[in-house]
């Protein structure tokens, strides 16, 4: 086994290789100027020339050589300028002082006295599964320097970036022999050497991004060829730069074997859980919240339910709960709750872009109001759009109907008959209409009146109009909007679908654009009310750094409003009720029960058209969907 010593000498033997890359460049960026030093002294003393007042070949030489040193070391000079006051990026995080997390801080200084190593300056934490070192000792990052003659300053050690989730899902002694590998960094971050690499190649990849951001020729043109330089270099320390941070790492890795070892294999295997349940509650339960303008404010209290919930699942998750019953790391922060808050907002506004501040628009949520004010309202929104694109469609019957239908042909309810001149009597709608109600007859009640009595219950009882009926559905339109009138639309014909889903996906852009043109007008800092440090890793415009989902589809769109149809009317009509599930986010409860079954129905009719498995499914649950909902 190799020692730690054998990856720090291999780290500072990288580290030297890219300090090799700096020195040549300034060697290229001097050797003009030494030039035309060694003409003017070979002119002085006779050597090269008669004099320096010479009008000969050599005078000439002289002055073009001095005016091409003058423009390299301008052009040397600007490009060590902005690598030097270029500010490096610096990762979302929300800081913890010691005074809010006394234990935390002794933990770590504990594990650091173990592995003989420095302790990290600060302690930070991330909406992330991951944890790492930062190097925040730029001038722009870390406190004033000292005065001239008060001597020089000693190099901080980095900080220690923890993510969130594992503090309340880990239990302190697995935290321990996590952090152990990572404390275990900041021994080869002290040495000179890979110290003074790291800065270089930070202060070039901050040259690049300020070289990227430039606007305006007058600025453009010097900063776009500093960016040209920093790539330049940057790829002649890449592989240099990349096998330094592996021995670094393998020289930590090895420092940290002699702590908690076993413990480390566990707490390995609860990075991979931690990671799948806070993928899913951000995902199905945060972004469904964050896009209704709410906040959830418990998001690392919220990780523990889907990862108590992913092990009653899971079968090989078996026995991670009874961990539980031990102490969790979040008990070494002086208050949890208003922790949990920051990086709870920290989180919508790194995977979402949200606000930096709550507001009237950017409100939090807490998890027992979430069905209430996230769910059931994110259901009738979601229906009214649909029903508002729906309003917008033309009644028209499709171009290629034959002039023989009729206005009752029109009618969501029935379906138009293709345009056959030639033949006498198209069969197509009266085949269609005799599958229907010859296939499913207790069906027959999404087309019936809307003046049954409150307590009537179709199921079991067909009655009302028959299909073909054409005052079925212009009662049921008048009457408000109907799960009926989605269902027929949609089923009627084809190409409906692909309009509607159209509509849906430009309506959903627009209302997009309008809540990013909303946050770009109000404005952000660098560091916000929470005391939330961003550097310059804040993405531009109000977009989110690192989005949790690609844009979705129209036909993805219209399954999702489809369904949210569905639940008004199961709420509205049949009793149930808006829920919270854990993994999955937005739930229907009918009768204490979670239904998962609704997915398949609903992409048979978005998909195919076909819109017997989902009124098989009303039926069986006793929803109206004849019945008006309640719409936002």
């Amino acid at each position: 086994m190799a020692s730690p010593e054998t990856g720090v000498l291999a780290a500072r033997a990288r580290a030297l290789a890219v300090l090799r890359v700096r020195g040549a460049a300034l060697a290229a960026a001097i050797l003009p100027a030494a030039v035309a030093v060694v003409l003017f002294a070979g002119g002085a003393t006779g050597h090269l020339g008669a004099g320096l007042g010479a009008d000969g070949g050599w005078g000439i030489a002289r002055w073009t050589v001095s005016g091409a040193a003058v423009l390299t070391l301008l052009l040397a000079a600007l490009v060590a300028a902005v690598v030097v006051r270029a500010r490096p990026a610096l990762s979302p995080s929300v800081p913890l002082s010691e005074e809010s997390a006394p234990d935390l801080y002794r933990l770590v200084r504990d594990l650091a006295d173990r592995l003989d190593v420095p302790a990290p300056s600060a302690i930070a934490l991330t909406p992330d599964c991951d944890s790492w070192l930062e190097d925040r000792t730029h001038r722009a990052h870390g406190p004033p320097r000292p005065a001239r003659g008060a001597g020089r300053r000693a190099p901080d050690a980095p900080v220690l970036v923890i993510g969130s989730p594992f503090l309340w899902w880990m239990r302190v002694a697995e935290l321990r022999a996590l952090l152990a590998p990572v404390v275990a960094g900041t021994g080869p971050s002290a040495h000179p050497d890979i110290a003074a690499a790291r800065r270089f190649i930070r202060g070039l990849d901050a040259a690049v991004a300020v070289a990227a951001r430039a606007r305006g020729p007058l600025r453009g043109l010097p900063l776009r060829f500093v960016g040209r330089v920093a790539r330049l270099l940057l790829r002649a320390c890449r592989e240099h730069a990349t096998i330094m941070e592996r021995g670094v790492a393998a020289a930590a890795s090895e420092r940290a074997q002699t702590v908690d070892y076993g413990l480390r294999i566990v707490a390995q295997e609860q990075v991979g859980l931690a990671y799948a349940g806070w993928d899913r509650l951000l995902t199905r339960v945060a972004l469904p919240a964050w896009r209704m303008g709410r906040w959830p404010s418990r998001l690392d209290a919220g990780v523990v339910s889907a990862l108590t919930e992913l092990s009653r699942r899971d079968r090989l998750a078996e026995g991670f709960a009874s961990r539980l019953g031990e102490r969790p790391a979040c008990d070494l922060l002086e208050e949890p709750g208003a922790i949990d808050r920051a990086a709870s907002l920290l989180a919508a506004r790194l995977f979402h872009g949200g606000p930096a501040e709550p507001g009237p628009d950017w409100s939090p949520v807490g998890w027992q109001q979430y069905p209430e004010e996230v769910v059931d309202r994110k259901w009738r929104l979601e229906a009214a759009r649909l029903h508002r694109v729906l309003d917008e469609l033309p009644v028209t019957p499709p171009p290629d109907t034959g002039p023989e239908d009729g206005p009752a042909s029109r009618t969501p309810d029935r379906p138009a008959a293709p345009a056959e001149p030639s033949s006498p009597a198209p069969p197509t709608a009266p085949t269609t209409t005799h599958r229907t109600t010859a296939t499913a007859p207790p069906l027959a009640y999404a087309r019936a009146r809307t003046r049954a009595p409150a307590g009537h219950r179709p199921a079991g009882r067909p009655g009302g109009e028959p299909p073909g009926s054409a005052t079925a559905p212009v009662a049921a339109a008048s009457a408000g909007p109907t799960l009926a009138r989605v269902i027929d639309r949609l089923a009627r014909d084809s190409r409906t679908g692909d309009l509607v889903a159209a509509r849906l996906g430009a309506e959903v852009a627009r209302e997009e654009r309008e809540e990013a043109a909303r946050q770009a007008a109000r404005g952000s800092g660098t560091r916000d009310a929470a005391g939330v440090a961003w550097g310059d890793g804040l993405a531009e415009g109000g977009l989110p750094l690192f989005p949790l989902q690609p844009p979705r589809t129209g036909r993805e769109l219209l399954a999702d409003h489809v369904t949210a149809m569905v639940c008004c009317a199961a709420v509205d009509t049949a009793g149930a009720a808006p829920g919270l599930d854990w993994l999955d986010g937005p739930a229907l409860i009918v009768d204490g029960t979670r239904r998962a079954d609704l997915g398949r129905p609903v992409l048979c009719l978005v998909d195919d058209g076909d819109a017997e498995p989902l009124r098989g499914w009303l039926t069986t649950i006793g929803i109206r969907p004849e019945k008006p909902v309640r719409l936002v």
